[in-house]
């Protein structure tokens, strides 16, 4: 099944990257072939759980032996080495990755200097990530980088300057947008662009949207019966980011590839009319010991504290348009989901012949499901026809998924079962193989680049009009 997907994943990208090529060729940058080993990793301060998951499976491209640096060892490095040493005892399928560490304060020089590999994974702090970002491209070295990217104004525009300096030295950037690769949205993605079935996006209006998204997480979260335990920096907006700078970035991505694919999107011309509020979720010292293990708030989140309770700016909403369709997206963080809960997820995107529905609330068993819904305006034979049609054709490729009526009046459940569904962690790897077919094609698409920019400019735009908002009260 595995083998499958990730035929079918390649295809889906594969018709979508057509809007621009680079071929450029440097004698001073490795040559890309696609050989066994040549990909030679650098972990650079991992500090998320998501530096380790490239490494779960082995890949024949990756060589086995990959530098670490970072500042020392903090929790971390020791959840990365951890994470690492785990994969190499499993005992089905082990990976026999050797790791060369080095820890100090220079290690970001060090990297620099000792040019021992030739793409740069970044997943951690986000408050120097941007410039970590910069740093590496310089040197001339690829970049793989876990969101976000940038959580203000200033990484935004120290992030569209790597790329223009990676574009300058021949090297690559790219954002690990892992959704892309969820089967669900592979589906929703394949009804959109089905224009007998779905017609075109609805321009919508800022209070009634064409698209809207609504993701709420739990700070607190326990996993096997123990807690999730989480860095204090994660509390802190100048070191994680806001909700609206982080969360975000995969809603506006989806939207792009969703309902433009393989589109340019343009900040300066195609993206405005941007407004956004945020509010925080206020955090107990209890909680936070819960949480992070720690005894008390460290320093540099004094600045949070209003009488005694930590207050986390993880809360927002963002409204703009996009190719003159409005969209509204909602990111919430409470402490704690509700005894039985998790977290939950509902996106709409309106067509003028079908909607799109997603849900994942207690009904649907917290496991996401898509929806499509027949507007009032449309006839109910021909709706039915055209969604036949387009759950026919696309049975040719996913002979797994059906569609059935559900209790409500023109509404039809799209079943994709669970056991055709890779988990988050997977798809990592797709991210990375993707990646490295670029670096061996030399063919990342143009429009890889500048919707990437304008999601960045979207919510570090959201953050300054929310703080502004806030200082003009």
């Amino acid at each position: 099944m595995k083998k499958c997907f990730t035929i079918i994943a390649a295809i889906t990208l594969l018709l979508v990257s057509c809007t621009g090529k680079t071929n450029k060729t440097d004698m001073n940058q490795t040559v890309f072939t696609g050989e066994a080993g040549e990909v030679k990793l650098i972990i650079l301060a991992p500090g998320h759980f998501h530096a380790s998951l490239l490494q779960k499976s082995r890949m024949e491209q990756v060589n086995d032996s990959v530098q670490v640096y970072a500042a020392a060892e903090d929790a971390g490095l020791r959840q990365y080495l951890s994470a690492i040493e785990s994969f190499n005892q499993r005992e089905q399928d082990p990976t026999h990755w050797n790791t060369i560490l080095y820890t100090g304060n220079d290690f970001l020089e060090r990297m620099v200097s000792d040019k021992k590999g030739n793409v740069v994974v970044l997943a951690g702090n986000n408050r120097d990530k941007t410039e970590y970002i910069r740093a590496a491209v310089e040197a001339g070295v690829n970049v793989l980088s876990d969101k976000p990217m940038a959580i203000s104004p200033a990484d935004f525009r120290l992030l569209e300057e790597a790329y223009q300096v990676a574009d300058s030295k021949n090297v690559m950037l790219y954002d690990m947008m892992t959704e892309r690769y969820d089967m669900l949205n592979i589906i929703e993605r394949e009804l959109i662009n089905d224009s007998d079935l779905f017609g075109e996006l609805q321009p919508g209006t800022p209070d009634d949207p064409a698209v809207y998204m609504e993701s709420v997480h739990h700070f607190y979260k326990e996993v096997s019966g123990a807690p999730l335990i989480r860095p204090a920096w994660y509390y802190d907006v100048e070191q994680q980011g806001e909700g609206i700078a982080d969360v975000t970035t995969h809603l506006i991505d989806q939207l792009f590839w969703k309902c433009f694919p393989a589109e340019p999107i343009n900040y300066q011309q195609d993206v405005g009319n941007i407004s956004s509020t945020h509010w925080a979720t206020e955090i107990t010292l209890a909680q936070f010991k819960r949480s992070t293990g720690e005894a008390s708030f460290p320093g540099y989140l004094q600045k949070q504290l209003d009488n005694g309770l930590l207050k986390v700016f993880a809360n927002g909403t963002v409204v703009f348009d996009v190719k003159g369709s409005h969209v509204g997206l909602k990111v919430l963080w409470n402490w704690e989901a509700p005894e039985g809960g998790g977290d939950t997820f509902v996106s709409e995107i309106k067509g003028t012949k079908a909607i799109l529905r997603t849900e994942q609330n207690r009904e649907q068993g917290f496991v996401k499901q898509l929806y499509v819904q027949r507007p009032n305006d449309i006839d109910k034979s021909a709706f039915e026809e055209n969604l036949t049609k387009s759950i026919n054709k696309l049975q040719a490729n996913y002979p797994f998924i059906s569609c059935s009526k559900t209790g409500s009046e023109g509404s039809y459940l799209v079943n994709i079962p669970r056991e055709n569904r890779e988990g988050h962690e997977s798809h990592f790897t797709y991210v990375a193989e993707r990646f490295f077919q670029y670096l061996v094609d030399r063919d990342m698409p143009e429009w890889e680049i500048s919707n990437t920019l304008a999601k960045y400019f979207i919510t570090t735009k959201a953050v300054e009009e929310a703080r502004t908002t806030d200082n003009n009260e």
